[in-house]
């Protein structure tokens, strides 16, 4: 096959590099003072581009962009001997430049080709915009309220949405649409995804991971996201969290049943097929509004959702969101209540059982999750209550849950792993179940092949490895970032905190354009920093020919700021691509596109594109709020406040792990403090990337010499060596 090098020719009125590589991959957006920097050099061997070729030099160097002055220059190392990565189809090479840690701005040169890659900062902000934004795209899915310019920017703003005729503040019952006795109020909540669905039981993969990023570290939230709360006193975050809990609130029935979705836009008998008309933008939608009815699941994620709610919202000692969180616990009671007397009420979405075809995109109700819905609820009510009912449930559950009983923890549960992980810090729970539910992570995460020996074996070239690409994978990716950060939070396998903290660093690493597509995985990012975003998404308001709103670049505005698409998976086209009885005209659809990503590596199988029906691009670049969720929830953890943190809090004296240092952070003298007396035979002060830089056999020692960042004092006594995070400021 011939192959030819194609380089991407940028000029730069205000510095070098002139000419840019697609070839040479970096986190866009840039990396963290002390974290792991890797950029990753590629050259395409299979899949769409394999008739391109990189050859890259020998000899990479770290360049300041506003100067070209150069501070790092290393050899580039190849990834496993220079073979084909079957995953990406691409040989891959390494330029790490982790020792760099001087805030600026940079870039990649590659000496020899003489080309750079896209510009890139250090620093200890970095994606603390990002994160603003990433969090901004759930105010653009609200339901029901007008989205002013003030707060949209003039490209998003719209009139509200389903409040018309028979719409979401006169619902009425999917199978019973005539009968006003039914009618609800269901307006508000936030657009599942692309489409304008909203469900109780998806919820679950949402709001509880917000508001763990929330409870994690308080301090990363701020108050002025520019939404119609900001500056309120109460994090925004919260107030979107707040939105969406509201809505759940009038999914609520009397008696503590809990709906289990609107459909929104539906035209047609329901019962008889499914025709959406999901207008562009959502403002002119006028279709009726239907709900499912209440469901044993439904019930118990609410009740979980109101609970851990409840719990946050009176943590922030305002008298208003204290009688807000009053009224949250008292609906995850009745939830409770109802969903115990009525252990087994299903109704299933596009089911013929249920003579549902049609209401909504997604499935409801799985009978295998109820079990999980109501342990996760039990361990919400019992961090809220303290009641020992509630513990009791939990206690004699939990073991049914499916990381308990396989011994596996993986990406596909990872809010319900999350929830378990989450009961171990309640107070006085039993020490077993604590144990249990620590040990079975720790040795998954420590064990599984797809877990830590996949980041120790540098099995993905990109520094992300994931097994599988189904379905919304970058959520999942996400998800396995926040599996390696959890054993950091929760102070498991404390001898390789460094290398967990480094995976997840990495993931988020390639979310923002280390990947074979050299992509950042959010939508219309070059205004905060990322040169190479997607500019367009699968979505109703943002659909393929809208003039406004279809891509970057082609319409007006392209989709807002920040939305996280599915990612890539084994795409395909719709089976009526080629078949005249159902294919018909549209077979002109299936050959639009230059190429699609069939048959590629599994990290190929994207493009960024928004094709409706039957190219069905919606499996690969649509938008969800779990998604959206997922990748907040990680990226969270490496904003400046938030990761500061998380590692340097006031050490607890805990029951593994005696010895503190005090002060901490400090700037010159550090203490090891034990709360009894023990006899220490040596300590170390050890960087991020395990380097011994101090030995000390005192208990005081200065740590003036020392660069600012993050440091590991190992301490070694004849019966048990600790391993303690320090910060010098």
């Amino acid at each position: 096959m011939f192959r030819f090098l194609f380089i991407l020719i940028v000029f730069n009125a205000y510095s070098a590099p002139q000419k840019v590589s697609k070839y040479i991959t970096i986190d866009q957006f840039g990396y963290l003072p002390d974290s792991k920097k890797i950029a990753v050099i590629r050259d395409p061997q299979t899949g769409y581009d394999a008739a391109e070729s990189f050859s890259p030099g020998s000899t990479y160097q770290l360049k300041k962009w506003d100067n070209d002055q150069v501070v790092f220059e290393s050899k580039i190392v190849a990834w496993n001997n220079g073979l084909e990565d079957p995953s990406s189809g691409d040989k891959v090479w390494w330029f790490d430049f982790s020792k760099i840690t001087q805030e600026g701005d940079y870039y990649i040169f590659d000496t020899q080709n003489e080309l750079g890659s896209y510009k890139f900062t250090i620093g200890k902000d970095v994606y603390n915009e990002v994160l603003k934004h990433a969090v901004r795209t759930f105010y653009y899915q609200r339901s029901g309220t007008a989205k002013l310019a003030t707060h949209a920017g003039e490209g998003w703003a719209d009139a509200a949405s389903f409040v018309g005729k028979l719409q979401d503040k006169n619902c009425r019952l999917y199978n019973d649409r005539d009968n006003i006795s039914k009618e609800r109020d269901l307006s508000g909540g936030w657009f599942d995804a692309g489409d304008y669905n909203k469900y109780t039981t998806f919820l679950w993969d949402v709001i509880p991971e917000m508001l763990s990023a929330y409870e994690q570290n308080p301090k990363v939230w701020s108050d002025n996201y520019n939404i119609p709360e900001s500056g309120n006193g109460v994090p925004d975050i919260l107030d979107e969290i707040k939105w969406g809990t509201d809505w759940l609130l009038k999914m609520q029935e009397t008696d503590g049943a809990v709906l289990s979705l609107v459909g929104v836009g539906v035209t047609g008998v329901v019962t008889g097929g499914f025709s959406n008309a999901s207008s562009s933008p959502p403002s002119l939608t006028t279709g009726q509004s239907l709900y499912g009815p209440a469901t044993t699941d439904a019930t118990y994620v609410a009740c979980a959702i109101f609970a851990h709610g409840a719990k946050v919202f009176k943590s922030l000692k305002n008298p208003s969101m204290t009688a807000y969180g009053d009224k949250l616990q008292s609906a995850a009671i009745k939830a409770w209540n109802w969903a115990n007397a009525n252990p087994n009420v299903k109704w299933r979405n596009n089911d013929a059982a249920y003579n549902s075809k049609g209401l909504a995109a997604g499935g409801t109700d799985k009978s295998s999750n109820v079990g999980t819905f109501r342990t996760g609820s039990a361990c919400y009510l019992y961090a809220l209550t303290n009641e020992s009912k509630y513990k009791t449930e939990f206690e004699n559950n939990y073991s049914n849950i499916n990381m308990m009983k396989w011994s596996f923890v993986y990406k596909y549960e990872s809010p319900t792993q999350d929830m378990l992980l989450y009961y171990t810090k309640l107070p006085n729970i039993s020490s077993s179940v604590r144990n249990n539910i620590l040990s079975k992570y720790n040795n998954s995460i420590k064990g599984s092949p797809d877990n830590l020996p996949a980041v120790l074996t540098d099995k993905d070239p990109y520094l992300g490895y994931m097994a599988d690409y189904v379905w919304g994978s970058n959520s999942f990716l996400c998800r396995q970032g926040t599996m390696y950060f959890n054993m950091l939070a929760y102070d498991l396998d404390t001898a390789n905190h460094i290398i967990y903290r480094n995976a997840a660093s990495n993931i988020i690493n390639k979310m923002h354009g280390v990947n074979p597509f050299g992509l950042v995985y959010l939508t219309n990012m070059n205004k905060y920093g990322a040169e190479n975003s997607c500019t367009q998404i699968w979505h109703s308001w943002f659909k393929n020919g809208s003039s406004k709103w279809d891509q970057v670049g082609s319409s007006q505005y392209g989709p807002p700021p920040g939305f996280v698409p599915g990612g890539p998976m084994s795409y395909k086209k719709d089976a009526c691509c080629g078949n005249l009885s159902c294919g018909g005209s549209n077979n002109n659809v299936c050959n639009s596109e230059e190429w699609l990503p069939i048959d590629q590596p599994k990290q190929k199988g994207y493009k960024d594109i928004n094709t409706n029906w039957p190219l069905n691009t919606w499996t690969i670049t649509e938008n969800a709020i779990y998604y959206q969720a997922a990748y907040i929830k990680l990226l969270s953890k490496f904003t400046s406040s938030n990761f500061i943190d998380i590692i340097t809090k006031t050490q607890e004296i805990k029951e593994t792990q005696t010895p503190f240092l005090y002060p901490n952070p400090s700037s010159n003298l550090v203490s090891v403090k034990f709360e009894s007396p023990a006899q220490i035979s040596k300590i170390e002060i050890v960087d991020i990337l395990g380097k011994v830089i101090l030995e000390s056999k005192d208990t005081t020692f200065s740590i003036s010499s020392l660069s600012t960042g993050l440091y590991y004092v190992k301490i070694y006594c004849p019966d048990k060596n600790y391993s303690l995070k320090l910060l010098k400021n």
